[in-house]
């Protein structure tokens, strides 16, 4: 049954393990929309660097499992938005955090490909952060 609109939102703690049930979750959701392979991959891979950005980036300073990660999905017509946000830290420098290669975990032999991996699967990508309040990425794909 294809909806017009649909929403789902879920609320986990900060252990790394989730960044696949977040996957899991995801993929499920848009399963009645039939996306092709490769666009639940790339979806599936977007909100993995996200999440995992909340969990290492955004929640460094916390023991593991001490925060919450938010994820919602909404689906509108073909076009799925997915919000991932947390209450961490928060970006200082948006613009640099989102150049290649750049990182603030190099002790974790961090890439720094995240945003550019979600920007290059997904149509959007929208980040909203405010220092030591958390960050909100938003990832839009048409299907």
């Amino acid at each position: 049954m294809n909806r017009e609109k649909s929403v789902m939102e879920l609320s986990f703690d900060s252990y790394p393990e989730n960044e696949q049930f977040a996957r899991t979750a995801v993929a499920a959701f848009l399963m009645d929309l039939n996306p092709t392979l490769d666009d639940l991959e790339d979806v599936k891979t977007a909100v993995s660097e996200a999440v995992t950005n909340a969990l290492i980036h955004g929640y460094e300073k916390l023991p593991e499992g001490s925060g919450r990660v938010q994820l919602r999905g909404e689906k509108a017509g073909r076009v799925v938005t997915v919000e991932i946000s947390d209450q961490g830290k928060g970006i200082e420098n948006i613009a640099q955090a989102m150049e290649p290669f750049f990182t603030t975990r190099p002790d974790m032999d961090r890439s720094g490909l995240g945003f550019s991996f979600m920007e290059e699967f997904m149509d959007e990508v929208h980040i909203t952060s405010e220092v030591g309040r958390g960050t909100k990425v938003t990832l839009r794909k048409a299907l």
